[in-house]
């Protein structure tokens, strides 16, 4: 986020009462309407914003593999996994929200996203380890949301051609062009300067997740009214011809994962937390807001996954909307699909933004010449656009690139799964403790120390084995299909 330009000469400005706080040596404090302590325009935000952001971030495309992950662990492990996922997100997400100063509470620097909390708290070689963690989720998270994006194109014209040649009619299509397709239309976005902070984009995103997921609960609750039962067992998915016992371990600890991938927004929470006034304190306003958020996205969640089990038991589809357990209403399925397309267009390049900045801004450090060499796009009637060859030549490269691995590897389930894994431990665990270890001053090897130590290491434990399940899982689906051939 830029400084406010207008805090650079203190001439324009009003006579303000200044004070150098002690514990932010280099930030000047304006005591005015206008400004906060560090010379930014007043933030205005409280728990009711605040828990509208964290639950737009939350709710999305990782609720479609709940049902299915629910379906693995059965009636009685899948909601107490839920729920301790929740308890979890709960505690690491209110220990984070005291790392937004560092220091002091009221008065210490603020961190204004999750590296900078990590780089002023932590510093050293956690900021490169968790730069590349970041990176990593990034980069699988962009992946995720093209397989996405593609099967929810071809779930569309799937769910015409049933509709029109019936329910027997195989209606095989290949998700290829449709990645393509998908892949041309975010190169051509991706050539839009911030085009993650476009201000309707958030507002787009929360309608389009809700009405999928939604629309999704809606449809397993009329499947269950229509069953007049409920289906599934205690344990899950039953172990027979389709499945084996490895399988069923596999797949119980890649059910992890996509329930950790549900669950996932600790790396927004510190710029969520940098729009809120106070006082009360920031942390005190976000602890409220975490809260709220997280209970109201659990009972979602749980309605959403248990109905979808409730409704096909062991046929539980990977992704709710696109494995045809819903026909009818094929209108309802289409607008459905078409709001995850929707969402998942700019989703993309709100997740891709940070990697593209990252390298730009590396390499401007190198070859600056080059880099920041820009060419003048007449265009009628407007500004002529700016059109930088680095930026066209790299951000196209990158699109493809994630646009053919996602061809070789269209996987939804298992992707979700390994990228919830690969996010837990360190985004959501390993970083927020010790970062709260340092900024509490707790000593080592004393009782709060190794009870968060022992917290920490179980859930690492947790991630290994979502992880491993994943890649299992894709090892499974490589044996059945032909990169660029296979259909669904």
């Amino acid at each position: 986020m830029p400084e406010n330009t207008a805090t650079n000469n203190l001439s324009d400005l009003p006579v303000f009462d200044i004070d150098v706080v002690p514990s932010q040596s280099q930030v000047v404090s304006y005591n005015s309407k206008c400004f906060d302590d560090d010379g930014r325009p007043k933030r205005t935000g409280n728990v009711l914003t605040a828990t509208s952001h964290i639950i737009t971030a939350v709710i999305g495309s990782g609720v479609l593999s709940l049902a299915w992950a629910i379906g693995q662990l059965g009636w009685i492990a899948g909601p107490i996994v839920m729920i301790v996922f929740s308890m979890v997100t709960l505690y690491t997400s209110s220990i984070l929200a005291e790392c937004y100063r560092a220091g002091d509470p009221n008065t210490g620097k603020r961190n204004y996203t999750y590296m900078d909390a990590v780089a002023s708290i932590l510093g050293g070689a956690s900021v490169t380890l968790c730069g590349f963690f970041q990176y990593l989720n990034l980069l699988g998270i962009v992946i995720g949301y093209t397989i996405a994006a593609s099967i929810s194109m071809v779930a569309i014209n799937r769910s015409n051609c049933f509709h029109h040649y019936g329910h027997k009619n195989p209606c095989h299509m290949s998700s290829n062009h449709y990645m393509i397709i998908f892949g041309v239309i975010q190169i051509f976005l991706s050539q839009i300067p911030d085009f993650d902070q476009i201000w309707w984009l958030s507002t787009v995103a929360a309608i389009m997740s809700f009405t999928y997921s939604i629309i999704g609960l809606a449809l397993g609750i009329a499947k269950v009214a229509a069953n007049r039962t409920f289906k599934g067992s205690l344990t899950g998915i039953s172990i027979g011809p389709n499945v084996s016992e490895t399988q069923k371990i596999w797949r119980t600890f890649q059910a992890l994962g996509d329930i950790a991938f549900a669950y996932s927004y600790a790396v927004v929470l510190i710029e969520i937390q940098d729009t809120v006034k106070s006082p009360p304190s920031e942390a005190k306003t976000m602890k409220k807001a975490t809260r709220i958020s997280i209970a109201v996205t659990t009972i979602f969640y749980m309605l959403c996954g248990c109905m979808g089990y409730a409704a096909f038991g062991d046929d539980a589809p990977g992704n709710l909307l696109t494995g045809f357990g819903f026909y009818e209403p094929y209108w309802l399925v289409d607008i459905a699909n078409l709001a995850i397309v929707v969402h998942l267009v700019g989703a993309y390049q709100v997740f891709a933004q940070p990697i593209f900045a990252f390298v730009e801004k590396s390499a401007a450090k190198r070859w600056p010449n080059i880099v920041n060499k820009e060419l003048n796009i007449p265009i009628p009637s407007l500004p002529p656009y700016k059109l930088n060859l680095f930026r066209l030549v790299w951000r196209t490269v990158f699109v493809i690139l994630t646009t053919v691995v996602s061809m070789l590897l269209p996987f939804f389930n298992d992707v979700v799964g390994l990228i919830g894994a690969l996010g837990f431990w360190p985004l959501t665990v390993y970083f927020p403790v010790e970062m709260y270890i340092s900024q509490k001053k707790i000593p080592k090897f004393s009782r709060r120390w190794i009870c968060l130590q022992i917290f920490s290491g179980s859930c690492l434990i947790i991630s290994v084995v979502a992880a491993l399940g994943s890649v299992a899982g894709v090892l499974v689906d490589l044996k059945k299909y032909k990169p660029f051939q296979s259909n669904y």
